[in-house]
Formats: structure tokens, sequence, C-alpha cells
């Protein structure tokens, strides 16, 4: 019994290793109809293969040393710098590895077909990959010759790759039979679908790109957008970031700005601010005007050129209002409420030097110069006749 069981365990792996023998002999270029296993023909085929391989991979690998050699030798001749010698270093790179795919390709029997579609493939990725790798020194170039926003080249980089990625998939996929007018038409129902789902983000998407494109205000400058005035810090696809004076970012959808009026303060070279003061009436109005003046003179803030001005803007009912106009650089709007205090502190303490009074809203009492005792008025007199009347009752009832 046990000896049954030997033998039937023996059997089930010698039954296994003729088939890994068989499947071995198959994979090399046998035939199982053949009545027997010629592996010394076959090994002798192997080798042979094998050593056309080795061949093969050091005629490329030389021919790839030498090119590399050469551009090294050669590059201040030629006028490559360190980016373009490293994209003409990987360029040489793939094409010994695609060659080198090639030959141990032919020597292993694929099919004609096969080889040659893995030939295309490969040619179409390696002209997608210059392409991808050229491409962000292409868009840096444009935008500089004319004169565009920088704020978009990393968007131009990533649509640009996107589109460059899918075009070299789908013609890569080409090359092996499948079908990419099927394949397109899916995607465009698929991104169809997408849009209706997604119509507010994609209309905030294509603000943002209208508001990169159009340049009506870049990160950094100082705008009031829907009452929100602050400095703009990040311009995405998608939201407008505003740092307010207070230290707080307000983000705004792309779609509310393009609706929005927006109000660029710091797209000129200079702004100017308004402030209102006020005098006396009996005060000097030319004296007053020059106190002011020398005081915006005297401030670093305030620009010289365009010439500031203090004039007359209403007389009203407490005074003579002046209306004060000055300039400064577009740095300073961020600091422009803490600049008016200054300068209406300033401009106090200079009419207080000047005995330059600012009035504010009182009520004078007049009374007669020459009167020698309080004057009798007449519900003073009646308070004392009702009084009088209530002592005469008092006495009547005694």
């Amino acid at each position: 019994m046990d000896k049954t069981i030997i033998a039937g365990i023996t059997d089930f792996f010698q039954e296994i290793v003729r088939d890994l023998h068989t499947s071995l002999y198959i994979a090399i270029g046998g035939s199982i109809e053949e009545d027997s296993l010629d592996w010394t023909s076959k090994s002798v085929e192997l080798v042979s293969t094998a050593i056309k391989i080795l061949i093969l991979l050091a005629v490329l690998g030389f021919f790839y040393w030498l090119a590399i050699y050469l551009i090294k030798k050669s590059k201040s001749r030629i006028g490559l710098n360190e980016r373009r010698s490293k994209i003409a270093r990987s360029v040489l790179r793939y094409i010994w590895i695609v060659s080198s795919l090639i030959a141990i390709m032919s020597q292993l029997s694929f099919e004609p077909d096969t080889v040659k579609a893995t030939a295309k493939a490969s040619t179409w990725a390696g002209i997608y990959y210059v392409l991808w790798a050229s491409s962000g020194q292409i868009i840096h170039k444009v935008l500089q010759h004319y004169g565009l926003n920088a704020s978009i080249e990393q968007l131009l980089k990533n649509i640009l790759s996107v589109l460059l990625l899918v075009f070299g998939l789908a013609s890569v996929m080409a090359q092996f039979g499948f079908d990419i007018v099927s394949l397109v038409a899916g995607l465009g129902i698929a991104g169809i679908a997408v849009g209706f789902a997604a119509q507010s983000t994609l209309a905030n998407f294509i603000a943002g790109i209208t508001i990169l494109l159009e340049q009506s205000f870049q990160v950094g400058d100082w705008v009031n957008i829907n009452d929100n005035e602050g400095r703009v810090v990040v311009i995405a696809l998608r939201t407008t970031h505003i740092l307010t004076r207070d230290n707080i970012t307000v983000i705004i959808p792309n779609s509310n700005v393009a609706s929005s009026v927006v109000t660029n303060l710091t797209s000129k070279n200079f702004i100017r601010f308004d402030i209102r003061m006020r005098i006396a009436f009996e005060d000097d109005v030319d004296k007053a005007r020059e106190v002011i003046l020398q005081v915006l003179s005297d401030s670093e803030v305030v620009l010289k050129r365009p010439e500031t001005s203090a004039t007359v803007d209403e007389i009203g009912e407490y005074g003579v209002f002046f209306v004060i106009r000055f300039w400064v650089k577009p740095a300073a709007v961020a600091r422009m409420p803490k600049i008016k205090e200054a300068l209406t502190e300033n401009i106090k303490r200079a009419f207080d030097a000047a005995d330059i009074s600012t009035p504010y809203p009182h009520m004078r009492l007049l009374m007669p110069k020459n009167v020698d005792s309080p004057i009798d008025t007449k519900p003073f007199a009646t308070t004392t006749k009702l009084i009088t009347e209530d002592n005469s009752l008092k006495k009547d009832a005694e």
C-alpha cells in the first residue's frame, strides 16, 4: 500500500516536469508535433540568437556613447546651453532604448507588423516628448515677446501638457489598431455630461482664463471688487483672493469678478487722494492754504509732481471747508488710512501754531452789555404771580 502511494506521487511530479519541459521547448521555438524534443539544435539556436542580440546591443551602445561624447566636446562650439544639452542627451538615450527594443524583438521572431507598429509608436512618442520638454521654454518666450501676464504661464503649460499627452496616447494607440474615433467620441460625450454637472465651476474656470488674458489686474495690485478692497494675492482658475488691510483673505468666484466693476488703484504710476479740513470764517484763507501746502511739502509720502492743491470747496454753516488733493505712489495705497490720519494731525498742529482755529458746531449766547440786573421775563413774572395767589388762598383758609 505504501509503495503504491509513493509510486503515484512520483508519477505526479514526473508529469509536472514533463509538462514544464515541453512548455519550455515550445517557448524557444520547438513544435509538439515532432517525435522527440531536439534540445541540442534548439540550444544552439538560442545561443546564436543571444549572441546576435548582444552584438546588436553593443553596436547600438557604442553609437550612443559616441553621440554623447561628441555633444559634450562640441557643446560650446555649436552653442548648446545646459538645458538644450540635457534635452539632446535625453533624446539620444530614448533613441538608444527604442532601437535596442526593436533589435531584440526582431531576433525573437516577433511578427513583422508588431515590430513595425512598435517602431512607429516609439517614433510618435519621442516626437511628443520633445514637444513637451521644449513647450515650457516656448511659452515663456512667447509671453515675453507679446508682453502677456506671467500669471498665465503655468496655466498654458498645464493645458499644453494635457493636450500633448492626449494626442501622444492617441497616436501611439492608433499604431496598434485601436479605434481612436470611437474613443474620442466617447470622451466627448463624457465631457458634455461633466459640463452640465459642473456649470458653475466651468463658468468660474472660463472667467479665470478671461481675467488672466485681459490683464485688468495682476497679482500684487490693489483693487476694489464689490466693496472688497485689498491686494490681489492669488488669481486661480476658479477664484481670486484679496488680502485686505485687516489681514483678512476674501475669496471671490471669478464669475462674480468678471461681472463686477473692478477698480484698480495701482494700475498707474501715481494716484490722487483727497482730505477735507475746516477753518473759521474769521481766519485768512490764503494763510491757511500756505500752511496746508507746507505740511504736504514736508511729507515724505506725498509726491512733488503732480502738484498738490488746497482750495475752498464749500462755505458751510460752521466754517470754510478746504479740499486738499495730493498724489502718492501705488505702493503707498495700502497705508492710505494711516497717511490721511497723519496728514490731518500735522495740519491741525500747524493751524494751532499759526493761530488758525478749527471750528466745530456750537451755540453762542449774546447778552446786552449795559444791564445791571437780570431781565424780568414774562414766564418769571407769571410764576411769581401764581405763587402769590397760592399764598393768598392759604391765608383765606386759615
